[in-house]
């Protein structure tokens, strides 16, 4: 089952809606706007029941609504650095002996098909196509071989990053967290992907497309730290909340973008995220 966030117009409230087969949007809103917090109220097999009762129902056509992201409630979006070996090599840095975390604020996020708008501050622009957890539970101290109790499914994320500005404080030694948290710079969605639909995560192709030209190609069994390994280390000593993400790193391909790009980033089995960019500055 794939849950999303949508409004049928600017001044509508979000509701939930879930894919049908044929590619419309059933809507869910009496279930409230939060696919996690459904999901944790009727449990996954109740509410494939009341998506399944309804699927001869009219359909919203995706083209005409707008999309929010598929999490109501983000406390902290959970970042890896370095997660692929390529990626580290062609950034010349050492892949880490354990996973590096950093920070994106909930204010970064923005939904499938909106624009990502660079600040006028930076001129060089770079995408990062990631598969992202979502935590479905409140979440401390869970160990590697129960990883799959935090879960509430997976979607795309595209880690947007203002590389000038990031290379000058790496350059520095001082935080880069700004350079990868501005507005829009967490573009998600545009589904949640529930456990059922994704049954092996880390065997999971990654695409990411600019204007029609493949960028980044690679498959998440290619990750340095699986899931297991990540979310125990996550949850050591801090608590992962209902709607938190985990950006579980990019891979080799990572390239500047210009003003008007279409980026296209898929994660087989889970969506692909359409974001065209902006820059202020332009």
């Amino acid at each position: 089952m794939f849950l999303g966030r949508i409004r049928r117009t600017p001044a509508d409230p979000v509701e939930l809606v879930a894919l049908h087969p044929d590619g419309g949007l059933l809507s869910l809103a009496d279930l409230g706007d939060d696919p996690v917090a459904a999901l944790g109220v009727h449990g996954l097999d109740r509410l494939t029941e009341l998506v399944d009762e309804r699927s001869a129902g009219p359909l919203l056509d995706q083209s005409a609504v707008l999309f929010e992201p598929p999490v109501a409630t983000c406390t902290k979006i959970c970042c890896l650095a370095l997660n692929y070996r390529a990626h580290a090599e062609e950034s010349g840095m050492e892949v880490p002996p354990e996973p590096v975390l950093f920070f994106k604020p909930p204010s970064a996020l923005t939904g499938h098909n909106r624009p990502v708008v660079a600040p006028a501050r930076t001129r060089h622009l770079e995408h990062e196509v990631e598969l992202a957890v979502v935590i479905g539970k409140v979440t401390r101290d869970l160990p590697a071989e129960r990883w799959r109790e935090a879960v509430a499914g997976y979607t795309v994320i595209n880690d947007m990053t203002a590389r000038d500005l990031q290379l000058v404080n790496i350059a520095r030694n001082v935080p880069w967290d700004q350079s990868k948290g501005f507005d829009t710079f967490a573009p998600v969605g545009p589904f949640l992907a529930t456990v059922d639909e994704v049954p092996d995560p880390q065997a999971l192709d990654l695409v990411l497309e600019v204007d029609g030209e493949v960028r980044q190609r690679a498959n998440t069994k290619q990750m340095v730290f699986a899931l297991p390994q990540l979310i125990e280390d996550l949850s050591d000593g801090m608590t992962l909340m209902p709607g938190d993400l985990i950006a579980t790193g990019t891979v080799a391909g990572i390239a500047p973008l210009k003003d008007g790009d279409t980026m296209r980033a898929t994660v087989a089995g889970v969506g692909t995220l359409v974001n065209t960019v902006k820059f202020r500055s332009a």
